[in-house]
């Protein structure tokens, strides 16, 4: 798996239909642990609601996935709350829509459309974000360099992790695996070959959508 969909910032949206008011929380989980801490977390902040169904998808292929209908008929809440989820291919997502009974009974099929609509309205609040793999190269240079190299890493909206400041100055840098060897010859040019490119291996990084 080189790559995945998430959020990296949760949000929150209410919906309505016949009196009955849909309050969709969403946040980033990096476990099943985290995810029933949220789910916890919401149903105690709202424990004056009749219902709070809930959703996760987990795992960087999406292979740890649950839903409750926490009290609402079987396969009316948790579900579409699940396929909102599945719907924009996220994972590493968990999804607690709040609902408040206003007296009016939706019926399964309304309960399964405000559901899913109430999921899909707190994923549109949310900050989608692809997180892939990345290298992570050090590139040492002399301080007369520094404002030189600075200024390129700008202009190319280069993602610079750190700046470690010593006998010489180091830019550890995350770069896509294309970006690699053109970089480093771009690099080698701009310096004149006095730059010093180290490979350190990949991490995971993240790019909004």
């Amino acid at each position: 798996m080189e790559s995945f969909k998430t959020i990296e910032e949760g949000g929150e949206a209410t919906y309505e239909i016949q009196r009955s008011r849909f309050l969709a929380q969403t946040t980033y989980a990096a476990s099943e642990e985290e995810a029933r801490a949220f789910v916890l977390a919401c149903k105690k902040k709202y424990y004056d609601a009749r219902h709070n169904p809930s959703a996760w998808v987990i795992g960087k292929a999406g292979e740890r996935q649950k839903s409750n209908d926490d009290g609402e008929p079987g396969g009316t809440a948790g579900n579409p709350i699940l396929e909102a989820i599945k719907k924009r291919g996220l994972t590493d997502t968990v999804i607690v829509v709040t609902r408040y009974f206003g007296g009016i009974k939706l019926g399964a099929g309304g309960l399964i459309r405000a559901y899913g609509h109430a999921a899909a309205l707190g994923l549109d609040a949310s900050r989608p974000v692809r997180c892939l793999k990345l290298l992570r190269l050090a590139v040492t240079i002399d301080y007369p360099l520094l404002a030189v190299l600075e200024n390129f890493v700008r202009q190319n909206n280069l993602r610079l992790e750190d700046t470690i400041y010593g006998e010489k100055v180091q830019l550890l840098l995350l770069l896509e695996k294309e970006q690699l060897d053109p970089l480093e010859t771009a690099i080698t040019d701009l310096t004149a070959a006095r730059a010093s490119c180290e490979l350190l291996g990949e991490t995971w990084g993240r790019i909004p959508l």
